[in-house]
């Protein structure tokens, strides 16, 4: 089963839609901020969040957009971030 690590991002107007996806992006991110979440994902996984997440915006006012990521990339970090206090994910620091 081979993985591919994405960017998932969104900015969504409503709040009840923002909340849905973020528990749609939520069981797949290994790390993430607000609306910007990394993802390891087959291509199965891909195409059911991207499902997901077309059925619940309104793409009138809504955005999001899936970036696939070249996994040996180098990772530049500007600034220190703070760990969010949300116990259900998993953060990987670069």
């Amino acid at each position: 089963m081979l993985r591919h690590l994405f960017l998932i991002g969104y900015d969504i107007a409503s709040p009840a839609r923002r909340q849905r996806a973020l528990k749609a992006v939520k069981g797949h991110a290994i790390g993430g901020q607000k609306s910007l979440y990394e993802c390891w994902l087959t291509s199965a996984e891909l195409q059911h969040a991207m499902h997901a997440l077309r059925s619940l915006i309104d793409p009138a006012v809504d955005r999001v957009v899936f970036v696939q990521l070249d996994p040996r990339a180098t990772i530049e970090v500007l600034g220190k971030g703070v760990v969010p206090s949300d116990g259900e994910f998993f953060y990987h620091g670069g």
